[in-house]
């Protein structure tokens, strides 16, 4: 049964296209009330004039960069000039680069990490503290089966997805007892911008799936009587996760290798 947001307001990161922009609508269907981050300013108010004509809930934009110096800062401070208390949080905003570590550009990494790992750790533990005395929501930091091995050509995502999947599951037992419901999801590759800004579809492993599919099956997981600290969308991807972890790591690593550099 689909759990009602109504009277929640809900914080959604990379908000202006992809899973930010479906979790919003799906949110929003459900009731909630949305703060909506991207950088995008267009897209972000064309998302949310459309959602506020179909659900008629109240929707707030902030156009920001979470990589800037006191990002954080900056967003809490716009959400409390609005009056607003943060019920829930969907950490989704990052980005993958291709490539060979060696080749990479240096500033892009460091940008990757800061927005991948730091904006995460620093967003969650920001509102946590009134998520957790709400007690009414969720908490979803969007990871990836990235996550669940080395992944040679797309290393420093690999490692943040990684991060985020190990941060969450803690976070989730930490909290077990507050009522937030908690859990990283992890998408296979997911028809979205999430390529054009890789650069390369070489780094899709698998029949990618839409954006729906992805936070269906999220919202599946929040609304079951036990929500798991991590949820992988897919059957296939499910299978590869487990297989990730229980084989040794000089079989998965040259594996993943050669799918990353087909």
């Amino acid at each position: 049964m689909s759990r009602s947001h109504a009277g929640t307001t809900v914080l959604i990161t990379g908000a202006s296209s992809g899973l930010g922009a479906e979790f919003a609508r799906v949110l929003a269907a459900r009731g909630a009330s949305l703060v909506l981050v991207a950088r995008r300013e267009h897209r972000l108010t064309e998302l949310a004039d459309e959602i506020r004509s179909t659900h008629g809930v109240d929707v707030h934009t902030v156009a920001l960069d979470l990589t800037a110096p006191a990002a954080t800062a900056t967003l809490v401070a716009a959400v409390r000039d609005r009056g607003l208390t943060v019920d829930s949080l969907i950490n989704n905003a990052g980005y993958g680069m291709h490539g060979g570590l060696v080749d990479a550009d240096a500033a892009r990494l460091d940008e990757q990490v800061r927005l991948n790992v730091a904006a995460v750790v620093s967003l969650t533990r920001a509102f946590l503290p009134e998520m957790t005395a709400s007690g009414r929501g969720v908490l979803v930091n969007v990871a990836s089966t990235a996550a669940f091995q080395p992944l040679p050509l797309m290393a420093v995502y690999g490692a943040t997805k990684a991060f985020v999947l190990s941060f969450t599951e803690a976070v989730a037992f930490e909290t077990r007892d507050s009522g937030l419901r908690v859990t990283a999801l992890c998408p296979g590759a997911t028809r979205t911008e999430f390529f054009d800004v890789v650069g390369t579809e070489s780094a899709a492993v698998g029949r990618l799936q839409t954006a729906g599919q992805v936070v269906t099956t999220a919202m599946r997981a929040l609304d079951a009587r036990r929500t798991p600290g991590a949820v992988v969308s897919g059957g296939i991807n499910r299978v590869g996760a487990v297989f990730a972890r229980i084989m040794p790591r000089w079989v998965v690593v040259p594996m993943t290798a050669r799918f990353m550099a087909h």
